[in-house]
């Protein structure tokens, strides 16, 4: 071929190419060269795909998506692991912002003692009126015992202190706050306890009362109550949560999280789970569904008992470790049968946060009032930790959905068969049977009471491990989750529990272009390697 010949060739060459991209559709992003986990029915894999205006296009293979698109940004993935953002179904989003602004961290602490240095540290920082602490667990304690406020008044003489135990249910409170609160050792609440010993009141404050100390606490001003759920955002982020469902707001905070999406300073899709007050739950439901690009308000949070650590969580059966002691129900049933009542008539789902399985039974004998058999209303019964074994089947009767935290089994596996007896244990943290109930279960983490990691959560559904990889044949393995389960659990049935899953929780043409990329595959790494994967990109549409 003479070199005339050969520029020719390659002239011809350069038009082809040039006609080729000229007629390739745009879009804003393409990423390619990965491996993408779906999520869709049938959970298969692509290799790549196309986002315009924050929806996904095109999902595919790399020749299909590259040769039919071309895009503004372009994301080689090198052959990571790719996953719908991740969504967690039960957390306190803004608790935990207002945590990471104004409250000691007692997460972890090995004795009370170290609950009072970590105090002095924050105090010495973060001066204030009222000294404030969230996370403290007496069981990791050398003596399991609760706290007595004694200690705080010799340390801390006239301050008004308020330490929130790591489940919420409990607090240890200082005798300014009890003053303040007119709570001493004759004061009697239902649905709230106050621990005496030797004739006084201890300080630790259960439930009810627990609520009635909190309320003593100001309020942030706004510009802290905006830092705070801004933080709380990145944090999120950090971890691949795109989308959050908060579980129990007034009606000031999800107003504030509306004006910072709208303004764009918010893009966290935010489920919101409304209290269940008069004024709070006529506000809304008098709107209807309310389902914003960001925000969705569908949803009333209720209590049934408390929690398993603080012996609140209400039992059939007594304690096995107090046998004076069956826990107790928060409210009575006036109080839940009229929210049921106003939920139904809103076409509002009910998510009652139970425990016990004597609470778990009472909620749906209440339930079954409402939902009388199979329907798609989706009521939810968050936490189920404890389920008699008569009451299983009647999550799937009623199509109640069981709203779980994997991570709660690896924090109690060590002691919650103290709580419970050995017969009993075997029906708590039943997840996999759970599961099997309605074919899906909505997965989180309670964030600030667990850690706020997805991946965490997966490993604790998986594995049934502590972080450490104890117990080696992990805890009641029978009903552990397969790799598939959890990654549906922390996506897409997330996504279903809310009403969204045709907007989000899966990588399909149509629904919001988020996702996330990790260093490493949860799906197929070894075990033990899952809670070190890290976030290498967190996109949000």
């Amino acid at each position: 071929m003479t070199h005339r010949n050969i520029l020719c060739a390659l002239f011809a060459l350069i038009l082809t190419l040039m006609s080729s991209c000229n007629h390739k559709t745009p879009v804003d992003l393409i990423v390619y060269n990965a491996n993408i986990y779906t999520v869709d029915d049938n959970f298969s894999k692509a290799q790549a795909f196309a986002v315009k205006d924050g929806k996904f296009v095109a999902v595919g293979d790399d020749a299909t998506i590259l040769n039919k698109y071309k895009a503004q940004e372009t994301i080689d993935a090198q052959g990571d692991a790719v996953y719908p953002g991740f969504m967690d179904g039960h957390c306190h989003f803004s608790s935990y912002g207002e945590n990471l602004v104004r409250w000691a961290n007692l997460k972890g602490c090995q004795s009370f003692d170290e609950v009072i240095e970590r105090l002095r540290v924050h105090d010495s920082l973060y001066p204030a009126e009222w000294l404030l602490g969230r996370g403290w667990d007496q069981n990791l304690w050398p003596r399991a015992d609760f706290p007595d406020n004694k200690q705080l008044t010799e340390v801390f003489p006239g301050k008004k202190i308020l330490l929130t135990r790591v489940d919420g249910h409990a607090v240890l409170v200082s005798n300014e706050v009890l003053v303040l609160a007119g709570i001493d050792e004759n004061t009697r609440m239902d649905g709230g306890m106050v621990l005496v010993k030797d004739g006084r009141c201890t300080g630790v404050l259960l439930d009810n009362l627990a609520d009635v100390a909190k309320s003593m606490v100001p309020k942030m001003e706004t510009s802290q109550r905006i830092l705070a759920l801004q933080k709380a955002q990145e944090n999120c982020f950090a971890v691949g949560l795109t989308s959050i469902t908060d579980a129990g707001l007034d009606i000031a905070t999800i107003e504030l999280i509306d004006s910072l999406q709208q303004a764009g300073q918010l893009t966290m899709h935010v489920n919101a789970m409304v209290n269940p007050d008069d004024e709070t739950m006529d506000h809304f439901m008098q709107q209807g569904v309310i389902d914003k690009e960001r925000l969705t308000v569908r949803s009333v949070k209720i209590y049934a008992d408390g929690a398993l650590g603080s012996r609140g969580a209400k039992l059939i059966m007594p304690y096995a470790d107090d046998p004076k002691n069956s826990g107790l129900m928060v409210e009575n049933d006036e109080f839940y049968r009229h929210v049921c009542q106003k939920a139904i008539d809103a076409g509002y789902q009910v998510c009652c946060h139970a425990i016990g399985d004597g609470g778990v039974q009472h909620i749906l004998d209440i339930y079954a009032e409402y939902l009388k058999g199979k329907n798609d209303l989706r009521w939810r019964i968050e936490h189920s930790q404890v389920v008699d074994e008569a009451d299983f089947q009647r999550y799937s009767q009623y199509a109640v959905i069981p709203s779980i935290q994997t991570t709660h089994c690896t924090s109690d596996m060590d002691w919650a068969g103290d709580r419970l007896g050995g017969e009993r244990i075997r029906n708590a943290y039943a997840y996999q049977r759970l599961l099997q109930q309605n074919g899906w279960v909505v997965n989180g983490t309670d964030f600030p009471i667990e850690d706020i990691s997805p991946i965490y959560t997966f490993y604790a559904a998986v594995a049934r491990k502590h972080l450490n990889g104890t117990p080696a044949t992990g805890f009641q393995m029978e009903n552990a989750l397969t790799r598939e389960q959890a990654l549906r659990s922390i996506t897409l049935w997330v996504a279903k529990g809310c009403f969204l899953e045709k907007r989000k929780g899966s990588i399909e043409v149509g629904k919001d272009a988020d996702f996330v990329i990790l260093d490493r595959d949860l799906m197929t790494v070894a075990e033990n390697e899952i809670p070190d994967a890290k976030v290498k990109l967190c996109h949000i549409h």
